[in-house]
């Protein structure tokens, strides 16, 4: 048993040491790629291109799969592999970014820059050498003081104050300021920056919390107002910074929001309220929980970690949002009949509707919704 143990031993030294061997030099691979990285943003600096190029990292992962294959590898490991080393060169890209201004002459002003999110992009601008103020809510008196010669005026406030600070900063912006806010909702705010402000105006939904730490593929919507060359700097600067543009009215914007935030928070408050009403044992649960189950409550939880003003705000932000919420609670009723009946046949013909509604949607959302889950299994 000894000789065997001290054979198997001398067998394996070599191998292991080769695998050292190939470890250093798969890290000594890494260091030579991140140079190259460093001179791509060197000159995506010089040229103000943004960070993510989404057709590039596709394409890349593409040949990357078809290469494991052809060599023995598996394609998803691969894949999973180099997403982690591109989204480490696209935040390392976004944070030196962050020190590149598209205007770095220009003077930004953040209404509510003490708040988490004007907070957040009061930091971004400063990192890009940009002139920042903010206008608190102590900070009025000095209002016409903070705004002399500032270019972009940023209203970061929460949403139910939105048209009344706008109202109320509108008369001291000279006429060449744009004038912009954060609301998660854009119908009202764009008419009352138009209607308030004679300038460039533009809307804009960071579709983000400020605890994001990184603008990398985050989405920003964009509204126009007015004067939309005037306001072109101040996108290519999120762009810059790593972010994703969409481009929107407001009334679209809004209609989508009424099912992005709004009925999807409101559909987690309820689940979250259910739970507790019924005082579940959540860390029982998760001891007998699959992946999917321990997601889905990591979502409810996560809800009830952060402010619920803030998600009172959103919930109740217009009456259209609450009547799509009441539309909602009253769909659920109309399942109770299928439960009072048990009837598994009009569960499945409901089922089957809906999927085909989905459609080719299905497929994806398993392929992202696998990669989550295994992703948590990992961890947990």
């Amino acid at each position: 048993m000894e000789s065997s143990k001290l054979e198997f031993e001398k067998a394996i030294q070599p191998l292991r040491t080769r695998i050292d061997q190939i470890d250093s030099q798969i890290l000594n691979l890494l260091a030579q790629r991140q140079e190259q990285v460093e001179k791509v943003v060197n000159l995506k600096k010089k040229h103000h291109m943004p960070v993510y190029h989404p057709a590039r990292e596709e394409d890349l992962i593409s040949k990357l799969r078809a290469q494991a294959e052809k060599t023995g590898l598996d394609p998803d490991f691969m894949e999973d592999l180099y997403r982690v080393i591109l989204r480490q060169s696209r935040v390392r890209q976004t944070n030196q970014m962050a020190h590149k201004g598209v205007r770095p002459d220009a003077k930004v002003l953040i209404v509510g820059g003490s708040g988490q999110m004007g907070a957040f992009f009061a930091r971004l601008f400063i990192k890009s050498g940009y002139d920042v103020r903010q206008l608190n809510s102590r900070d009025w008196e000095r209002a016409a003081e903070l705004c002399k010669g500032i270019d972009v005026a940023i209203v970061s406030v929460p949403i139910d104050r939105t048209p009344e600070i706008i109202d109320k900063l509108a008369p001291f912006l000279e006429p060449h300021t744009i004038l912009t806010d954060l609301t998660s909702i854009k119908a009202l705010p764009m008419e009352k920056m138009l209607q308030a402000h004679k300038g460039p105006v533009v809307g804009l939904h960071p579709i983000f919390g400020p605890t994001s730490g990184s603008m990398d593929r985050q989405i920003i919507v964009v509204t126009p107002g007015r004067e939309p060359e005037t306001c072109q700097w101040l996108i290519d600067q999120f762009t810059l910074w790593g972010a994703v543009i969409v481009e929107s009215t407001p009334e679209e914007h809004d209609s989508i929001m009424e099912l992005v935030q709004a009925l999807r928070h409101f559909a987690t408050f309820s689940f979250g309220q259910f739970l507790h009403k019924r005082g579940t044992d959540l860390e029982r649960s998760l001891e007998f929980s699959s992946p999917i189950y321990r997601l889905e409550l990591g979502m409810v939880g996560r809800l009830f970690a952060q402010d619920g003003s803030l998600y009172s705000e959103i919930i109740f932000a217009t009456k259209e949002r609450l009547e799509l919420l009441k539309e909602y609670i009253r769909s659920m009723s109309d399942h109770l009949e299928m439960l009072e009946n048990a009837d598994k046949q009009m569960f499945i013909e409901k089922f089957n509707k809906v999927a085909e509604w989905f459609g080719p949607f299905s497929e994806q959302a398993m392929r992202e919704s696998t990669f989550l889950i295994n992703k948590l299994t990992e961890r947990f």
